[in-house]
């Protein structure tokens, strides 16, 4: 049974959780390092990385990328507790319903993955006015019932919480995993400060989404010290029996939209690494033409609906489901914290010493969370550890191989000023049109150059070498970021840079070039690509494993022609084997 002290230690708990992580930590400091408008782990430790490579830069990257790994694995358990405890609401009404509570679940999410084709903006648009109904109708329950015992407010002093761990020892420690729960949308706040914006996010939250949390929470506090068996869903005893059914509908809502903010974080997690070299091509829908930050992935939103499934039919109740969250988001807060440091000090210029106290505090809260929720890994923690090990896996590989099959490639390519001066010297059969060679290293020939040259000894008049880069910046304007040479007459070489949030559009490039004077016929060119069959040289072992895995992404990744728009009809590929 819940006690006086207990009861107002633990709301004290999360009050100042709130304060001091999503408040102080995101909100006022942490979303100052925001890359061109962009947020989350990867924009972070984009911004912090050394520029020379060593050991400080692979321990940033290594701690960026498994950061972002690990944020996988709880995004596909924030939308099935956020759900299901959602439709428990329905068992404190009657429990005739409790056969129907997954049944339900199952379906509501089904329709959460579905429209997300929508795209955020359309999405919010329909439930931002149901998201304020719900807040608004939150804090007045809270109200309510803070009203017959305003004694509750006390636990904003500092002093109850830390008479909590006195009182309770180990287990007020424990304790600290499931008060994690009210902060842990604090990453993927972060990671979508891309599609609202730093100054909205932290509007809407000092003025709507704090105030209105925190009066609900102490209302909650105020009903188990009136009635202790409250303690069992307190969020539900706060309404009358006649608002069960009505609360039940709005807090579905609600906690449908909240899942938005995890699922959406994870597209763009992805869109950035896939753009920084660390996964492989995917479908990338833009839902909105004024907002570059909203965008879909048909592939991993089915994935994460999948997966989340699974959670909902193996774990089956919210309380089960806590017992897995938090190990992996509280780890990626521990990575924030330390690349923060990195940005206080690199980028800001704050004071050394200033910066390390700051830190430290915040390492201090942290750990402390990260430590009570490592005692849920035997009891479904394991479940996000092992996702986002695995997508960290992934994402080392295809960045690790990635390289090795370009190192390969470059010591097989002359450069393109032999290959002119060569096929100047030569007589060759010249056809009238325009023929695109697209190739990832700007400076070589283009093995599928080579090959139509060595077979078929015939050239188009009008030549183009392609290549398309991300750089290391979030957006770069599509006429500023393309670069012509001219070395001969009808042969050009044309770079195309882009920021790694942006979506290289071939039509886009050629409108480009068109209005510098180069004349080229979309429908009358013929695009020329290299395909490598890539096969691993060894026969045995770990390497060869992961190159097999390496194998199986390249094999499995978005083909380039969809990926940059290219018309299939006016394709011609040229294949090789190259082994790594």
């Amino acid at each position: 049974m819940p006690t006086h002290e207990n009861v107002l230690g633990v709301l004290s708990l999360v009050f100042w959780a709130l304060v001091i992580i999503i408040c102080i930590k995101y909100l006022i400091i942490v979303m100052r390092a925001n890359y061109d408008g962009e947020g989350g782990i990867l924009a972070l430790m984009e911004l912090v990385r050394p520029k020379k490579q060593g050991m400080r830069f692979m321990i940033i990257i290594s701690m960026g990328l498994f950061g972002a790994a690990l944020l996988y694995g709880d995004g596909i358990i924030t939308p099935a507790i956020s759900v299901l405890s959602a439709i428990e609401g329905i068992q404190i009404a009657t429990p005739a319903f409790d056969h129907y509570v997954i049944p339900i679940t199952v379906i509501i999410l089904f329709l959460l993955f579905y429209f997300q084709k929508r795209g955020t903006g359309k999405v919010g648009s329909v439930f931002g006015p149901i998201m304020i109904i719900w807040f608004l109708t939150i804090a007045i329950l809270g109200v309510n019932a803070i009203i017959k015992n305003p004694e509750v407010l006390h636990a904003m002093y500092p002093m109850y919480a830390f008479n909590f761990f006195i009182e309770n020892g180990f287990h007020g420690f424990v304790i600290l995993g499931s008060v994690f729960l009210v902060v842990t949308g604090g990453e993927a706040l972060y990671a979508d400060m891309g599609h609202f914006g730093p100054k909205p996010i932290r509007f809407a939250w000092f003025t709507l989404v704090l105030p209105c949390l925190l009066m609900n929470y102490f209302g909650q506090g105020a009903i188990m010290l009136q009635n202790p068996k409250a303690a069992e869903n307190p969020f539900y005893f706060l309404a009358p029996e006649w608002a069960v059914y009505p609360l039940v509908v709005i807090s579905t809502i609600a906690t449908v939209i909240a899942s938005q903010a995890l699922i959406s974080g994870a597209f763009s997690i992805t869109q950035q690494a896939m753009k920084l070299g660390f996964l492989p091509r995917v479908r990338i829908i833009h839902t909105s033409q004024d907002e570059r930050g909203q965008i879909y992935i048909p592939q991993l939103n089915w994935a994460l609906f999948i997966g989340t499934i699974w959670l909902v039919l193996s774990f089956k109740t919210s309380t089960n489901l806590a017992a897995a969250y938090g190990i992996a988001v509280t780890s990626t807060m521990v990575i924030t914290t330390i690349l923060a440091f990195v940005a206080m000090t690199k980028l800001w210029k704050w004071s050394f010493l200033l910066s390390l106290l700051i830190s430290i505090f915040f390492i201090i809260v942290d750990l402390a969370f990260w430590g009570a929720n490592l005692l849920k890994i035997l009891h479904g923690g394991w479940v996000p550890l092992v996702i986002g090990t695995g997508i960290f896996l992934i994402m080392t590989t295809w960045n690790w191989g990635r390289k090795l099959l370009q190192d390969k490639i470059e010591e097989e390519t002359q450069p393109i000023e032999n290959f002119i001066d060569e096929v100047m010297s030569v007589r060759l059969v010249t056809t009238p049109g325009t023929a695109i060679y697209m190739t990832s290293n700007p400076k070589g020939t283009p093995q599928a150059l080579i090959k139509n040259l060595k077979h078929n000894r015939v050239l188009h008049k009008q030549i183009i070498v392609l290549s398309i880069l991300y750089k290391k910046v979030p957006h770069i304007n599509t006429e500023d970021g393309i670069e012509i040479h001219n070395p001969t007459d009808g042969f050009y070489r044309v770079i195309a840079s882009y920021g790694f949030m942006d979506n290289a559009n071939i039509k886009q490039v050629i409108d480009v070039l068109n209005k510098r004077g180069l004349e080229i016929n979309i429908d009358k060119t013929t695009f020329f690509l290299g395909r490598e069959l890539i096969v691993a040289k060894e026969k045995y072992g770990l390497l060869r494993m992961r190159k097999k895995l390496f194998i199986l992404l390249s094999r499995n990744s978005q083909r380039v022609t969809e990926y940059f728009n290219i018309p299939n009809e006016r394709v011609f590929e040229v294949g090789s084997q190259i082994e790594i």
